[in-house]
């Protein structure tokens, strides 16, 4: 199969356009349905997009490339690339981990009472969630160990309403 023109740059803006929105729809946190996961998969239109626009269009790619301002840009964007692997505050983790961890140790009488409920009902939301509490000294950390991912599982489903 040939590469043409006209079918490889339309295929490059539908995937710029949709990476486009479903980007800023999730920066302004108004994502929904399957737009994370479009973002997140569907990027691969793009990357194959882009290679096979600049394949269609590598003589023009190289004289881009063999001027200041086309190396420079690429540097500076290799160098943006570069930093955004660097930690941020907080040991690097996503800021929603600390109220994670907050409310992962929070005893079962503060976790009812942020949830709005009853120590007895939170104990049975815990117990549908598959936990065993044996005190109010408990915690959903003490219960399900150190695995935060499984924390945020089980505090989705006990600060969910209740009828699980």
């Amino acid at each position: 199969m040939k590469l043409q023109r006209d079918w490889v740059t339309p295929v490059t803006m539908g995937a710029f356009a949709l990476l486009t929105v479903t980007g800023v729809l999730m920066f302004f946190h108004l994502d929904s349905g399957l737009n994370k996961v479009a973002h997140e998969w569907l990027s691969w239109a793009l990357i194959a997009g882009v290679a096979l626009h600049a394949a269609v269009n590598w003589p023009g790619v190289r004289r881009h490339l063999q001027g200041w301002r086309g190396r420079t840009a690429l540097a500076l964007f290799a160098l943006l690339t570069a930093v955004t692997f660097m930690p941020l505050g907080g040991g690097g983790e996503p800021p929603f981990v600390a109220p994670i961890r907050a409310l992962a140790d929070a005893p079962v009488p503060l976790l009812a009472q942020v949830a709005h409920t009853t120590p007895d009902d939170m104990r049975a939301r815990l117990q549908r969630a598959g936990l065993a509490p044996g005190s109010d000294a408990d915690t959903v950390h003490r219960l399900v160990g150190d695995d935060t991912r499984r924390q945020m599982r089980v505090l989705s489903q006990v600060m969910a309403a209740a009828g699980g």
